[in-house]
């Protein structure tokens, strides 16, 4: 999940259709969970590490199972949901510039936007709003810090 100073979220389009999601990405074998949100990052939206800040990590794997129409049971090995490790990423101001679809192929996105923090738990597919609204909950108080910083107020939880 990416945000802004402004306590805003990054909000992408999958490529081709009306849903928007945040970003997100599996994990390669050898790889790290962190590694793996580096790599995706750049493969889905074209950003660098040195494009933004590391502020937070779930403590907890997240999970959540797909509607039954969407398993696609010819698939080796079938997919039946996601277990999910989130990151908190800060955008550096300079830095909105280098955003990019398809840096790695055929691009899952096609466009993007800045939203209020709350607004993807409404928006989001119905079987991942309440791992949204988890992970929204628990980077609240960073966010809502962050944006106390720029504003140059203390905000209090």
């Amino acid at each position: 999940m990416i945000c802004n100073r402004k306590g805003q979220v990054l909000w992408a389009r999958r490529y081709g259709q009306h849903s928007w999601q945040f970003p997100q990405g599996g994990v390669d074998d050898g790889e790290t969970p962190e590694q793996s949100m580096y790599r995706e990052l750049y493969e889905e939206i074209g950003l660098r590490p040195e494009n933004v800040t590391l502020l937070a990590v779930t403590r907890h794997w997240l999970k959540y199972k797909l509607p039954k129409r969407l398993v696609r049971w010819d698939s080796n090995p079938v997919c039946i949901g996601q277990k999910q490790k989130w990151f908190l990423l800060r955008l550096e101001s300079d830095h909105e510039s280098h955003i990019e679809f398809g840096c790695h192929g055929h691009p899952e996105f096609d466009d993007w936007r800045w939203v209020s923090y709350w607004y993807p738990v409404r928006q989001v597919v119905s079987f991942k709003r309440e791992v949204y609204r988890r992970v929204l909950r628990e980077f609240a108080p960073i966010v809502m810090a962050e944006q106390g910083r720029r504003d140059g107020r203390k905000r209090y939880r």
